[in-house]
């Protein structure tokens, strides 16, 4: 259970107020609610230990009567027996609940729903027993939950928007439920929470839009809705039914209620509630990967509301439909936006690539009408870039930013991002009015892109006015609880803050940085020393460490550090297998560099997907033809199955990989060869074998085997040679390979990736 920095949960029957709320022990709360009736009782004998208070109204047995007394002597045989089959018949009783009986009362039978589970008790455990009058319409029962909500699952998985989601979820809980007003609230990274979607009587005033700040449900309220999916307060106004005993014989404590379907809830929450008009409520969990995203809230207004229970499961089926289908959608749009994005990012590239126009100019949006902007890689409300001595600035943008640039050239790293200037960089932000978070990106010395943030409340619109006059006169200023109330403490909470820049906005911003590094490079004076630079951050930093498997690869330019077009890749894609690469873009230069970049992580992202050799090779001949009509390149790919060996490999243009045998011996692969990325035949061929323990792959660039010192011939005898070995528990050192292949000479770069299968 979370506790906070004042020593943990209060005493049980510590009085609760405003301020140490989030200590409240929510989950012993010594009372349920009183519309039903618990009894706690030992096993197999059924003998009473703990009751409500009330159980003398629903059974008409006293709690003295009651405590110590059998099942049998409380609700009758015929009922009682009903639930020793049923114990005997399942295991897992939380999720066979409830099970429909007919207990004995004062009057005669009246068929009940009886919600089970267990809970510890000293070493042992107690049948916890929840009664609940079987009153009104009973549409469902647990056969036949999925059936009553069938069409609206169906709704559900037709929806291709996160909105429509969450709409679909609130029109359909508030026609299974009855309730006047049903909401979908969604939690941030920091637990505040904004309605996403609503259902209400068209009298009702909005509440769309509105935030709340994480204090409104503490973090012991939040365990509770992950271990509990639904909770329902039939009346708010209700008086609590304590148990007696009040605290168990094995614990010194009150029984834990967490899975109680009658737990009595906070005086606070009630409070709240009724503050807002509200007379009965209910709310059901929205779980991802077993934490909390968000709660489906249902509120009625004209009285008690008590929707049977197994109206109550339904709308909870639907309630965990609703999650499974928000993180099927949210990774469908995360990846939606992460493809949309690497084609605005290819875009940018090429656009900066264009010496006819300021590089500052055309990353901003300002070069040409329509033209790219760096707002559409990574969202927010203006932009400042600096670039070849000349300052761009796109959206809202302070009036001067000198001093913004000033704190950038102090920066220590490449990358930073601020949420809250007024608290971390007091200073700046006096300077840049209106701006609550920037993310900076450096390209190099007095080169940058700065992204500026409103603060989150400036950007927030809760039913066209974020104090909602309505609520306001209705509960005037003496109210301390409500809607209104908590939207306020909620603007204190983020006032002077932007919305957190994710890690998926930082990885892009670190990703276009390592783009444009290249056009920079090539737009300055600086080529020779730093377009290595380039073609180094553009290769692996690590390789995959794979069980079994290793991975070595060696890079080096042309005499006199000429950078050509070479590239090496490898990382792992996926259910097991790994992909290794060798690439080589014709010509030298940032040019060269620039198309090696997009082609490399182009390429990654076929792969990624799931493509194999050939079809990647298909598609990133597609995308040279398209995007660099004027480049050519050739490439060999090869996708492995780490756990069986089997090894499948397409090249366009590249020399054949080489097979290392286990017993020391080499040789090429006799394998076809595709033309180049660019000219391509558009059906690659794909070759398919196995590499054993001890064996391996080679993959080079025709640097390594051609120079003006040696023939192809030559220089593929040469490489065969170098990695034949007698001795197969010594392996090739690839530096001594590299030596031996290098040619001063030579105006080629040199690569060579070696892939090893373990003994």
């Amino acid at each position: 259970m979370a506790q906070d920095d004042d020593g943990g949960l209060l005493a049980p029957g510590e009085p609760v107020d405003l301020d140490n709320c989030a200590r409240e022990p929510i989950h012993i709360p010594g009372s349920i609610q009183p519309w039903g009736v618990l009894l706690a009782v030992t096993e197999p004998d059924l003998v009473v230990r703990h009751v409500s208070a009330n159980v003398d109204e629903l059974l008409g047995s006293s709690v003295e009567q009651t405590l110590g007394a059998t099942l049998d002597d409380v609700v009758g045989k015929e009922a009682t027996e009903q639930l020793r089959v049923h114990l005997r018949a399942w295991g897992d009783l939380r999720a066979r609940n409830p099970l429909v009986i007919a207990a004995r009362t004062r009057t005669g039978p009246v068929e009940m729903d009886a919600v089970l589970h267990r809970i510890r008790s000293g070493e042992g455990t107690l049948l916890v027993v929840e009664l609940e009058a079987s009153l009104g319409p009973r549409p469902f029962s647990f056969p036949n939950t999925y059936q009553a909500v069938r069409g609206a699952v169906e709704r559900l998985n037709q929806a291709h928007r996160l909105e429509d989601l969450y709409d679909i979820a609130a029109q359909e809980v508030r026609a299974l439920t009855g309730f006047d007003r049903v909401m979908v609230y969604r939690f941030d990274e920091a637990y505040n929470g904004e309605v996403v979607a609503e259902a209400k009587r068209a009298d009702l005033n909005s509440f769309f839009g509105l935030h709340y700040p994480a204090s409104d449900i503490p973090p012991q309220a939040r365990a509770l809705y992950e271990k509990n999916w639904i909770r329902l307060i039939a009346d708010v106004r209700y008086t609590p039914a304590p148990l007696v005993p009040g605290l168990d014989e094995h614990t010194g404590l009150p029984l834990d209620l967490t899975h109680s379907v009658l737990r009595s809830v906070s005086p606070i929450h009630c409070e709240y509630l009724g503050n807002m008009g509200v007379a009965a409520s209910m709310s059901i969990s929205l779980l991802r990967d077993g934490k909390l995203w968000g709660l489906i809230a249902c509120h009625h207004y004209s009285g008690p509301h008590n929707p049977p229970y197994g109206v109550r499961a339904a709308a909870e089926f639907l309630g965990s439909s609703l999650s499974l289908r928000f993180v099927a959608r949210s990774e469908e749009r995360a990846l939606e936006d992460e493809i949309a994005t690497a084609a605005t990012k290819v875009r940018i590239l090429i656009a900066s690539r264009d010496s006819d126009h300021a590089l500052a100019d055309t990353l901003a949006g300002n070069a040409a009408p329509g033209g790219v902007n760096v707002l559409d890689v990574i969202e927010a409300q203006g932009v400042v870039v600096r670039a070849d001595g000349r300052i761009s600035t796109s959206g809202d943008v302070p009036a001067d930013v000198r001093p913004l640039l000033a704190w950038v050239e102090q920066a220590a790293d490449d990358v930073v991002a601020r949420t809250s200037l007024t608290t971390q960089e007091p200073e700046l932000a006096a300077t840049l009015p209106g701006v609550a978070g920037l993310l900076v990106v450096r390209l190099a010395p007095e080169q940058c892109i700065v992204w500026l943030r409103h603060e989150v409340v400036r950007s927030v619109d809760w039913g066209g006015d974020p104090h909602n006059k309505a609520i306001a006169l209705r509960e005037g200023d003496s109210v301390r609880l409500s809607p209104r109330k908590s939207f306020d403490r909620w603007s204190e909470v983020v006032s002077g803050t932007s919305a957190p820049w994710t890690r998926l906005e930082l990885n892009d911003g670190d990703d276009l940085r390592s783009r444009l590094l290249e056009t920079l490079l090539l737009r300055t004076r600086w080529q020779l020393r730093t377009a290595e630079a380039v073609q180094r951050s553009l290769l692996p930093q690590e390789m995959p460490e794979v069980d079994g498997w290793t991975v070595r690869a060696r890079y080096e330019p042309a005499a006199g550090g000429q950078v050509g077009g070479d590239w090496y890749d490898a990382l792992e894609v996926g259910d097991g297998r790994l992909a290794v690469v060798v690439g080589d873009v014709a010509g030298h230069g940032l040019g060269a560099a620039a198309a090696m970049g997009q082609l490399r992580n182009t390429l990654r992202g076929f792969l990624l997907r799931g493509d194999g050799p050939d079809e990647a090779l298909r598609w990133l001949d597609h995308v040279t033809r398209q995007t660099m009509p004027f480049e050519m390149a050739t490439v060999v790919v090869c996708v492995v199955d780490t756990a069986t060996g089997v090894v499948q490999i397409s090249a366009a243009g590249h020399p054949r990989p080489m097979l290392l045998a286990a017993d020391g011996g080499a040789r090429l692969l006799d394998m076809r060869v595709d033309r180049p990325l660019g000219v391509g035949s558009g059906e690659p061929p794909l070759t398919r074998l196995t590499i054993e323990p001890g064996g391996g792959l080679v993959l080079f660039s025709d640097g390594l085997v051609d120079s003006r010192q040696t023939d192809l011939r030559a220089g593929l005898h040469r490489i065969v040679e170098l990695f034949e070995r007698d001795d197969v528990t010594v392996p090739v050192d690839i530096d001594d390979v590299m030596a031996a292949c290098r040619d001063d000479a030579s105006v080629d770069d040199l690569t060579l990736l070696v892939l090893c299968r373990e003994r």
